[in-house]
């Protein structure tokens, strides 16, 4: 079963059919909304400032969300995927975005709607990517526009994956 722990007085929220995995670590003032999954090795660590997370949200293994104490907050929008081994800290993605693999996005920093940050780019403070390009490299660099339908096609395929593959695993511990 997952962490959840209350620091501060704060105690997570979980939505309604979410999976959580075994491993996975959520703290304090984090609210995740519904049929979202948390996978292994990740770490929600809402100690020192707010995390919000929307629906159907897909936050992948290894991946660690934090905050700046009383300076940065997190908010992710609806169907959002989240590669495996992400850093985001004190950063705002919005609904449809896909972050890639091993990307870092910092304090302040803005994804906008169905933009995608490409796998291990670092996304510095206070950088807004707009809707639907793509942004890659360290730092990350605006790479082209992508048709918007392609990208809520990409991303609502991966966010569809990421609902099936948690329905595996409640079906085997069921």
């Amino acid at each position: 079963m997952a962490l959840i722990k209350s620091v501060r007085g704060f105690t997570p929220k979980i939505g309604k059919d979410c999976f959580l995995a075994d491993n996975a670590t959520i703290i304090g003032d984090t609210v995740i909304g519904d049929k979202c999954s948390i996978w292994f090795n990740t770490v929600l660590r809402g100690d020192v400032n707010s995390i919000r997370i929307g629906n159907r949200v897909n936050i992948q293994d290894g991946s660690v969300l934090h905050t700046l104490y009383e300076k940065s907050v997190i908010e992710i929008g609806d169907d959002v995927s989240i590669g495996h081994n992400v850093t985001i800290h004190g950063a705002t993605i919005r609904h449809g975005a896909l972050i890639g693999m091993g990307a870092t996005v910092l304090d302040h920093a803005v994804v906008s709607e169905g933009a995608i940050v490409a796998a291990g780019a670092l996304v510095l403070s206070h950088t807004v990517i707009p809707p639907g390009t793509v942004w890659g490299g360290i730092p990350a660099r605006f790479i082209k526009d992508i048709d918007p339908e392609q990208s809520k096609e990409l991303n609502q395929k991966i966010a569809g994956n990421y609902l099936m593959y948690a329905q595996w695993y409640k079906e085997d511990n069921a």
